[in-house]
Order: C-alpha cells, then sequence, then structure tokens
C-alpha cells in the first residue's frame, strides 16, 4: 500500500465520505477571489481581506506544508421547519459541525503521526484561511457551480469540507470529470435577492445566509420580505440544484438539536432559558442572541399570523436588543400595520427609544402603517 492509499484508509476508518489531494501551493481560483474581494461582495467579512495572502497561499498558513488533504462529509436531509412556520438551513439542525469534523481531523492526525508520516500538521474547518472549494475542486471532491458551491455526484451541494495541511508531499489525486452545471441556471432564477450576480459570483450582502448569520447589524429593511421563512440561513440555491435531488438521508449524522425541537418560532423572543445554554453545541448560536431573535422578529412578521402580533409587540417595547425592537416595529407594520394598536404601539416606542438609528426605523415604520 501507498502512502496516498494509507492516508485514505484512515480518512475512511475515521468517518469521511470524500478524500482528495492537492499541491499545498496557491489555489487554481486565486485571481477570482481577488477579483470578488475587491469588488466588495465579501460585504464586511473583513477577515477575508485581512487574510488574503494566507488564503492565496496555505504555505503562509503552514511554512513545512507541501499537501493539502481535502475532506468531505455529507449532511443531506429533509427541509427543516418549525411548527406554524420559520425555516433553518439544513446543515445546522443538529449538532455543530465544526465541532464533529474538528475531532474528526484531530483523529485522523493522531493516525498520521502513529504512521509515521512527516512533519507538523494544521487542520482547518471552515474558518481557516483557506480557498477550500477550489482546493477540493482541484483533488477531485467536485465541481464549482453557479451558485458559487461544490457539486457531488452523490451528495450534491449537501456536504461538509475539511482540510489538513501536511508536511509531506503527496501525488495529488486525479480530478474526475464529473460534469457541469451545462444551461442550468436553477439557482440563479430561484433567489429570492438576486445574489447570484452571474454564474460563480454570490454578493454576500444580497445573501439570505450571509444576512441572517453572519451580519451582526440591522438587515435592511427592502430585505426583510424576501428573506421569507429563513431564520437562519438558506438553501434556496441547494434545493433547486438538479445535482443534490438524489442525495441520500443523513439526517441521523448530525441529529436534531433540542432547541429545533417542537418549538414555534414565537417561542424564540421570549425564551426563559438562556440562549447559551439553550443553544449549545449548535451552529444557531452564531448570530448570537440578538441576531437570532432579529431574524425571528422579522420571520414572524413575513408569516404575520395573528398570534405573533403579541410578542411583537413586546419585543418593540422590552427587548433588551436594540436589533430586535427595530426588526419587531418592521414586522409590526408589514403586518399588522392597519391595527390601532400597532400605530399606537410605534408611536409610543419610538418617543420612548434612546438608541437614535433605531429611533428613526421606528418612525419610518410606522409612517409605513398610513
Amino acid at each position: 500500500m501507498d502512502r496516498l492509499q494509507e492516508l485514505e484508509e484512515h480518512a475512511r476508518e475515521v468517518g469521511f465520505d470524500l478524500f482528495g489531494v492537492a499541491p499545498a501551493a496557491p489555489p487554481r481560483e486565486g485571481a477570482r477571489f481577488e477579483a470578488w474581494l475587491e469588488a466588495g461582495h465579501h460585504a464586511d467579512m473583513d477577515w477575508l481581506a485581512r487574510n488574503r495572502d494566507r488564503i492565496l497561499d496555505p504555505r503562509l498558513t503552514l511554512p513545512e506544508a507541501r499537501s493539502v488533504v481535502v475532506l468531505g462529509l455529507g449532511h443531506s436531509r429533509e427541509p427543516v421547519e418549525l411548527p406554524g412556520g420559520g425555516r433553518v438551513a439544513r446543515y445546522a439542525a443538529g449538532r455543530d459541525y465544526h465541532n464533529v469534523m474538528g475531532r474528526m481531523l484531530r483523529k485522523l492526525a493522531r493516525r498520521l503521526a502513529d504512521a509515521g508520516f512527516t512533519g507538523p500538521a494544521r487542520q482547518i474547518v471552515d474558518a481557516g484561511p483557506l480557498l477550500e472549494r477550489s482546493h477540493a475542486a482541484q483533488a477531485g471532491l467536485g465541481f464549482q457551480s453557479k451558485a458559487a458551491n461544490l457539486l457531488h455526484p452523490e451528495f450534491g451541494p449537501w456536504f461538509f469540507l475539511a482540510e489538513l495541511l501536511i508536511a509531506e508531499e503527496l501525488e495529488p489525486t486525479n480530478a474526475p470529470t464529473y460534469g457541469s452545471c451545462g444551461t442550468c441556471t436553477a439557482c440563479l432564477d430561484a433567489c429570492p435577492t438576486d445574489a447570484l450576480l452571474q454564474p460563480g459570483v454570490l454578493d454576500s450582502a444580497r445573501c439570505i445566509s450571509y444576512q441572517t448569520i453572519e451580519n451582526k447589524g440591522p438587515i435592511p429593511p427592502e430585505m426583510h420580505e424576501s428573506i421569507g421563512e429563513w431564520v437562519f440561513g438558506c438553501d434556496i440555491c441547494s434545493e433547486v440544484c438538479p445535482w443534490g435531488n438524489d442525495a441520500p438521508d443523513l439526517s441521523e449524522r448530525f441529529g436534531l438539536h433540542d432547541a429545533l425541537r417542537d418549538r414555534p418560532l414565537i417561542t424564540w423572543l421570549e425564551d426563559p432559558v438562556p440562549f447559551k445554554e439553550r443553544y449549545q453545541g449548535s451552529p444557531l448560536q452564531r448570530p448570537k442572541r440578538a441576531g437570532l431573535a432579529r431574524n425571528a422578529a422579522i420571520v414572524l412578521g413575513n408569516i404575520g399570523d395573528s398570534s405573533s402580533q403579541g410578542v411583537l409587540l413586546r419585543a418593540l417595547s422590552f427587548d433588551p436588543d436594540a436589533l430586535v425592537r427595530e426588526a419587531a416595529g418592521h414586522s409590526l407594520a408589514r403586518a399588522f400595520g392597519e391595527d390601532v394598536e400597532t400605530q399606537r404601539a410605534l408611536e409610543e416606542a419610538s418617543s420612548a427609544e434612546q438608541d437614535a438609528r433605531v429611533q428613526r426605523e421606528l418612525l419610518a415604520a410606522r409612517e409605513h402603517c398610513d
């Protein structure tokens, strides 16, 4: 058994579905990444610009690196819908993949050390400075799609990536020709915010996933309606992709987090359980309490069920986070703007609001009621 076969066997035994090796060298898509940054399509994810040099050369992260071991783990499952409305991106429904794959990578690294693979290794799960989809495509784990993700014939878009930078120089795996998007434009056509500007080019600021997860500030009111029922992330471009139609059901792999079990969205704004306790071990922690409650307020306004008016009114007046008060105000105006109680509540809340920006937003919301 040669070194490459030995490494793949270890990776499979640890539990990874996909395996490949690319050179620890500048990624093939580096120029496209730089152009994307220069166009400002990364929104306020400034760490991408700060780490540009390391993203464009993995050897700046690990000088001894000679190979990038790219690994994939499927996470396909049925859509995740909350009782009474509200949706969560499928990948976030169970245990946090950073934790799951991090443990797998550490186990794999120990196995490689015991097997005599030379030099240090650096483990990366999503957050590391690496243009991982480019390396993964080069290593043969799939092809880059018009939705700016990676597609695999078995898992479609429904798989995670992780990497090991290792000091041993291995023969790169040959990338098979899986196929292409061809003339299909389903993802571009389906995006409700037109975030896919052209094939393979995503404007983060228009993306529902960015707005509901990465954006720590207010979501622009003009986007609220387009967010629909997505309270965390968005799967639309993946759901319409024909490459994912036959992906296996792997829901048991990550399970369903208790925070999503029998909890209607209306309870997300008034939760007696502390946020960190409620969402421990879940990707839903990412936007923190203010961001997640902001999202819930927006989606409740889009659903417009009468049962949500009371909780939105209370959030407008009493929520400790300005982001949530603002979102609740806009949702009330959008869903219940003709109601006299809503109009009066917006007037009182805008008068009492101490945050000048939020006060302006609440006044604008009140005007939309007329």
